[in-house]
């Protein structure tokens, strides 16, 4: 295999990928690596503003739709607006989703204390905010017998994380369903539509900063330097680390790979600790 074919396999010229989240971390990594190898990028998320801002940092081939990926309604409206102006959607990228307080114990708040809202939101956001999605866009790579979904995981799901009850749940929800959907589509449908996800490490953000950085000092918390000691990489993630896995669980690279959940976290997963 010379460079021209391994171009040509992640070359996404012509086709359209649909990121929620898009307008995220994370989510807008998978973006703007799809864009970058030719495609067109539809970024969907609840902030109108943030997903046209997002959009028009990457340029002509990206579009930025409102929808909650929580709402049918506004996903079928969202697919209504991407056929109008790119016609199918070949792929979906499922990286809408986030941690909430409520929904994490801590010293003030018990497991037992945990407000059903806050669980709720959390469940609903992360399962069925992946869920969805695959019904509305599944549906028309089902019709046409082709596509791919990159469901967005997390370490999470492979190792539940103390404190983090409602996401940790949510996210396995979402591994577990990765590879029954994987199976569904093959078999119903096409073994030319695929369904992996991915499985991300500690990558800093908003929502988990606090827990791993003090904002006093800049070190890192005592829950920051055990992640990191018992992380082989040495590090947290960077944003840009999951570019590689995306693209190429997207590509015709990965065409015989359907039902995986890959991880993206220096090694974290593979330590025993000793």
């Amino acid at each position: 295999m010379d460079t021209h074919e391994l171009a040509r396999l992640y070359d996404f010229t012509g086709k359209t990928f649909v990121v929620t989240g898009g307008a995220g971390v994370l989510g807008g990594v998978a973006a703007g690596a799809l864009y970058g190898c030719g495609a067109n990028v539809i970024l969907l998320g609840r902030n109108s503003g943030a997903v046209q801002t997002a959009a028009e940092r990457l340029g002509a081939r990206a579009m930025g739709v409102a929808a909650d990926v929580t709402r049918r309604d506004d996903l079928t409206a969202a697919l209504a607006a991407v056929k109008a102006r790119f016609g199918p959607v070949h792929g979906l990228v499922n990286a809408a989703g986030g941690n909430m307080p409520g929904a994490t114990t801590s010293a003030e708040r018990s497991f037992f204390d945990l407000p059903e809202e806050a669980l709720r939101q959390v469940f609903d956001l992360n399962l069925m905010g992946t869920v969805l999605p695959c019904q509305v866009f599944g549906r028309q790579m089902a019709d046409q017998g082709e596509g791919a979904i990159l469901n967005y995981s997390s370490l999470a799901a492979l190792k539940p994380l103390t404190r983090t009850i409602g996401y940790s749940a949510a996210k396995a929800g979402v591994s577990n369903f990765t590879h029954w959907l994987a199976v569904h589509m093959a078999k119903t449908y096409s073994p030319n539509i695929r369904v992996n996800a991915l499985a991300p490490g500690f990558f800093v953000g908003e929502q988990n900063r606090a827990l791993l950085i003090d904002a006093a000092t800049g070190e890192l918390t005592p829950r920051g330097r055990s992640i990191i000691e018992h992380t082989p990489a040495g590090r947290f993630g960077k944003p840009e680390d999951l570019a590689g896995a995306a693209l190429w669980l997207l590509s015709p690279a990965a065409a015989f790979v359907t039902g995986i959940v890959v991880a993206v976290d220096g090694g974290f997963s593979a330590f025993a600790g000793v």
